[in-house]
């Protein structure tokens, strides 16, 4: 193999870089009709709002099943074909879920749902294919490039419900599907892109250069920290599981709202615009901010960033307690949600990154990937419950305690050189 020097390393991290972002565009809109309208879906299916949140859990339960095989695919054959199997999975899962809506039948949604989880498994996977062959000193900044960049398809995807609507109505497809057009398109378009233009493959390059003894590979780290690891896995999937139980169950809330306490009517314009405006709000808080996180991730420091993260899901579960049941209130919920979401995912992502060798790396990325996901749909299948249960504040009560966990045990994530 050819050595590469410094510059050259640096080139095709930045191509890399710029691949990954167009990915995450598409994904983006392919998996905003997903969010938005998943829990919808399986409410009018199933005729029970308690089993809403199965939707949600079969997202993340379909990225926990599909992470570790996938990041075990992409430490031997590379990013490149292990992307677009997420993304011909998701293909086939969006299909799936509207023949289940034409069907009315809801296990048949389910299965749809896991294997569009099974394709965000690749998206999740993006984030850290940007750290492949980073340098350690723009290991956060690079990584939140490739997560901001789903901003732009993550808050088109859920504004397309209403043109969605009209147009699967117009072409005869089932209520509520028809924002899963601009999937189908998005999501084989991704395909295309990584497939063609992920070449040279980061991964496989980089594990080429770690071999190379005269070669500085920034893969590596110079020594394995499991408890930062594990506290890094920890971090991101707790964040991960507040931020999915709440929005999981969101749209639910909003539909009772708009359809009013005090018996008013709504049409499925009104709620689809609704719950398309406040997720699309939570999206851009998710992503929107996302460089500014990764660049303070890099100068202050990765746990000092995920305290932050923390701080703004608090915010997020407080507005929920106190003001859940206005429009405004939840909207300020999501946003903050979305951006405490961030911080903690960058922050949590890195931390996980330097803390391991580049024997370690791909593994414990794949587990990290795993437990997030799980978590999240041990939360959003609660989540349904809770909310019949306790109401939307009682959820966001029930959310707080993980932040408090996440907060307390950060000590343990901390890195000291030399150790």
């Amino acid at each position: 193999m050819t050595t590469l020097t410094a510059d050259a390393v640096g080139a095709l991290q930045r191509r890399t870089v710029l691949v990954l972002s167009l990915g995450q565009v598409l994904g983006g809109i392919a998996f905003g009709a997903t969010v938005s309208l998943g829990a919808l879906l399986a409410a009018d299916l199933s005729g029970d709002d308690a089993l809403s949140g199965l939707a949600t859990a079969s997202v993340t339960l379909g990225a926990a099943a599909f992470a570790i095989p996938l990041a075990r695919f992409a430490a031997r054959r590379g990013r490149r074909l292990s992307l677009t199997a997420g993304n011909l999975f998701a293909l086939i899962g969006v299909a799936t879920v509207i023949a289940a809506a034409a069907l009315r039948a809801f296990p048949l949604l389910l299965v749809g749902i896991v294997m569009i989880g099974m394709g965000n498994a690749g998206n999740l996977q993006s984030r850290f294919a940007a750290t492949d062959l980073a340098a350690p000193e723009h290991r956060g900044r690079d990584l939140s490039i490739v997560v901001w960049s789903t901003t732009i398809g993550g808050v088109t995807g859920p504004l397309l419900l209403t043109p969605g609507e009209a147009l699967g109505h117009a072409i005869g497809m089932p209520p509520l599907t028809g924002s899963y057009l601009f999937s189908l398109v998005a999501q084989m378009a991704a395909l295309v892109l990584y497939l063609v233009a992920l070449r040279p493959d980061p991964l496989l390059t980089a594990i080429r250069l770690a071999a190379t003894p005269s070669v500085h590979s920034p893969l590596g780290a110079s020594h394995d920290r499991p408890r930062s690891a594990r506290y890094a896995i920890f971090a991101v999937s707790g964040s991960h599981a507040v931020m999915a139980s709440v929005m999981a169950m969101t749209p639910v809330h909003l539909s009772h709202m708009a359809h009013g306490a005090h018996g008013t009517a709504a049409t499925s314009t009104d709620v689809t615009l609704l719950v398309g405006v406040t997720i699309a709000l939570h999206v851009a808080g998710m992503y929107g901010l996302s460089p500014v996180f990764g660049i303070l991730t890099d100068r202050w420091g990765r746990i000092r960033v995920v305290l932050l993260g923390q701080a703004m899901l608090a915010a997020s579960l407080l507005f929920a307690i106190f003001a859940g049941e206005h429009a405004a209130g939840v909207m300020v919920a999501l946003i903050l949600l979305g951006l405490g979401w961030s911080a903690a995912t960058v922050a949590g992502a890195a931390l996980l990154t330097e803390s391991s060798t580049v024997a370690m790396r791909p593994r414990r990325q794949g587990i990290s990937d795993s437990l997030m996901s799980l978590t999240a749909a041990a939360g959003a299948a609660g989540a349904g419950l809770v909310l019949s249960a306790f109401g939307y504040g009682g959820l966001g009560a029930v959310a707080l305690v993980i932040v408090l966990a996440i907060t307390l045990l950060s000590p343990f994530g901390r890195i000291r050189e030399g150790a």
